[in-house]
């Protein structure tokens, strides 16, 4: 009888290995990992900009909320689903605030340790030259005339003069090194992207706008009922706002009217509007200016001239000559000429409880001819009106509306007095037009100039700003400065009195200029040896 030693099949044999196990602490560690590396970074980078491409394409809340109201109302099923998942306040959605801090602490997380690393870096001594210097990618080998020695301290000095830092680890041989400031820069980029991202979070949770439309002779106060749109931070509390007033005292626009001169005929040329400020309540009003690039500092936000216009000064009265509206009306130019559309909307209740409307144009340069009503020059020299007027509902279903527009949806169109035409109203300034059907009267009165003002507040904008000018900077150094390596090994040449000069470089990344860098070198040491 015999046995088989043949060995058995390891197919058949019971694999025994453990395979480790992770846990929670090293799959936390894991995912520690993976959120702080440079690829996630940039992949939150990329992301963020995606998620804020629904703000460009969809109405902001935030921004103008009439438009976003239209928007909605008129996309029945995809405007509240879209709504839903705050297309229409995309930055202060929760998704996009996740992203936000994802990308913050992958920046924290990736930062911190290459800057510590970076330190450790700086302080460490270039390390020992290779024993072959010829197998580096740039190497040279020259004689020269003098001793061993003292060629290597002319190396030491030729090295130090190009900005090296230069150690020798033995007689023989000096290391040197340079091109910190590449990874400092880098370090700087990424953190000034960090500042970036504080300053905007902390003037979105801190700051404020607010707009408002200011006619001559009008005085605006800085409390939330007095702005036509404000948009206050999260953590913003309105009741807190500097209490200061100010009163718009003349509004001057200089246009171009000199038809031979080289600038364009009725081209802008300069807005300024003069305000009478007052910074507490109580205190004697000082004079102040406002310009399209001169900004006025309030203590509490910076006012901007935005816009300007005209107001004109309408008066609607019903049939026993009672006043239901007399205010200096905004209307919103539309074109380089100031053609501009507008809105009275008379809340108080006309015939049959129905409330009265007209939108339409004014003109400062009116001229009415085949191609219709239109204004030829941004001045007012002829203001007239051009007004239609309807009946009906000013505010269905309470939707907010501009100032500019009138929502005709559960509105009728007036006729004329035979009720063969719609009702078209031209109106120049001083004249009366008497509405038929015992609607009562429109008058235009007179003409006023308004001025389109928004306050800010962006506590960090300063943050904003800096990190920027730090983020262009380190930029810059990261992608001009080379991080290169140079050693050099000496030794007793065959002639009496003479040493061999082998050097050699080395860049961290691929440098085409690592061959001119030696020759500069030796360049130097030739200099320093005659």
């Amino acid at each position: 009888m015999s046995l088989s030693t043949q060995p058995a099949d390891p197919r058949t044999e019971r694999d025994d290995v453990t395979q480790p196990q992770l846990g929670p602490l090293g799959l936390l560690r894991f995912a520690w990992r993976q959120l702080t590396s440079m690829r996630t970074a940039l992949f939150l980078l990329l992301l963020v900009a995606v998620a804020a491409l629904p703000g460009s394409i969809f109405p902001q809340r935030s921004i103008d909320a009439v438009r976003t109201a239209d928007w909605i109302a008129r996309h029945e099923t995809a405007g509240p689903i879209l709504d839903t998942l705050g297309f229409f306040e995309v930055y202060a959605s929760p998704w996009f605030a996740a992203i936000y801090l994802l990308l913050f602490v992958s920046l924290v997380g990736c930062v911190l340790p290459r800057s510590r690393i970076h330190w450790r870096a700086m302080r460490s001594l270039p390390p020992r030259a290779p024993k072959r210097l010829e197998r580096l990618s740039a190497h040279e080998s020259v004689t020269l005339d003098g001793a061993p020695d003292e060629v290597l301290r002319e190396v030491r000095s030729a090295l130090r003069s190009g900005r090296f830092r230069t150690h020798s680890h033995d007689a023989t041989t000096v290391s040197a090194e340079k091109g910190y400031l590449k990874e400092t820069g880098n370090l700087l980029f990424h953190l000034a992207l960090i500042g970036v991202i504080v300053g905007m979070a902390w003037g979105h949770l801190l700051g404020w706008k607010g707009d408002v439309i200011l006619p001559v002779g009008q005085t605006f106060a800085n409390t939330v009922a007095r702005y036509d749109t404000i948009s206050p931070g999260p953590l913003v509390d309105p009741a807190d706002f500097t209490p200061f007033t100010m009163k718009l005292t003349r509004f001057d626009a200089e246009f171009e009217d000199d038809v031979q001169g080289k600038g364009q005929f009725g081209s802008p040329r300069d807005f300024t509007a003069y305000v009478d400020f007052t910074k507490t309540p109580g205190a004697e009003p000082e004079k102040k200016v406002i310009r399209v690039n001169g900004p006025l500092e309030t203590g509490g936000g910076t006012a901007f001239l935005l816009g300007n216009g005209y107001a004109p000064k309408i008066t609607v009265r019903n049939a026993a000559g009672t006043v239901l509206y007399s205010e200096a009306t905004p209307f919103l130019a539309q074109d380089n000429n100031y053609t501009s559309v507008g809105a009275v909307k008379v809340a108080g209740a006309g015939p049959a409880g129905k409330q009265l409307g007209f939108a339409g144009l004014f003109l400062p340069t009116a001229v009415l001819d085949e191609q219709g009503p239109r204004s030829v020059f941004p001045d007012a020299l002829e203001p007239a009106l051009a007004l239609s007027a309807f009946e009906g509902t000013l505010f269905p279903q309470g939707r907010p509306q501009s100032v500019y527009s009138l929502d005709t949806d559960d509105m009728t169109q007036l006729k004329n007095a035979d009720g063969s035409d719609l009702l078209r109203i031209w109106l120049t300034q001083g004249q009366t037009f008497t509405l038929p059907g015992g609607q009562g009267s429109i008058t235009f009165d007179g003409l006023e100039r308004f001025a389109g003002i928004s306050i800010r507040s962006d506590p960090g904008k300063e943050l904003t700003l800096v990190s920027a000018l730090a983020a262009l900077l380190g930029l810059i150094l990261s992608l001009t400065i080379r991080r290169r390596r140079v050693f050099v090994r000496v030794a007793p040449a065959a002639e009496q009195g003479r040493t061999v000069v082998s050097i050699g470089g080395l860049a961290k990344d691929d440098d085409e200029g690592m061959g001119e860098q030696l020759e500069d070198v030796l360049t130097r040491l030739k200099e320093r040896r005659t």
